[in-house]
């Protein structure tokens, strides 16, 4: 069996249904944040350095090889994996890959559809409600 790894999703890919229509299989998801980044929305979604900045999203478990599976498309292939620390509901964090664009993105002005979508699978995660109402702004 290979080896699963630990992943951080703040975007769309934080429904595991989502990853299951894609032929992945997410083991234990679990709702998440991440401290000092804050979420920039683009085209798509990438995470930007903050120093009081918190992104809330899922983690899930996957192979290596469903992560290179899910991050060959196109619309995802400049994302690059980093290693962040995830804070966890009961307390605890765990180390977790967490994917993201080497530069930050010009804002799309009108990226409205990509925003209400993430807005609807973030409010279906369960978020934070206040989070969720940013997402739209």
């Amino acid at each position: 069996m290979a080896e699963r790894v630990a992943v951080f999703f703040y975007g769309l890919f934080m429904d595991p249904e989502a990853l299951e229509a894609k032929g992945l299989r997410p083991l234990g998801a679990r709702q998440a944040f991440v401290e000092r980044f804050v979420l920039h929305l683009g085209a798509r979604a990438t995470l930007v350095p903050s120093s009081s900045g918190r992104v809330y999203g899922t983690t899930v478990h996957l192979t290596h090889a469903e992560l290179d599976q899910l991050y060959s498309e196109p619309s995802v292939a400049a994302y690059r994996p980093e290693p962040v620390l995830v804070q966890l509901p009961d307390g605890t964090a765990e180390l977790a890959l967490c994917f993201n664009l080497p530069y930050t993105p010009e804002k799309v002005s009108g990226n409205h559809e990509y925003a209400a979508a993430l807005q609807a699978v973030a409010g279906k995660m369960g978020l934070p409600k206040e989070y969720v109402a940013e997402l739209s702004r």
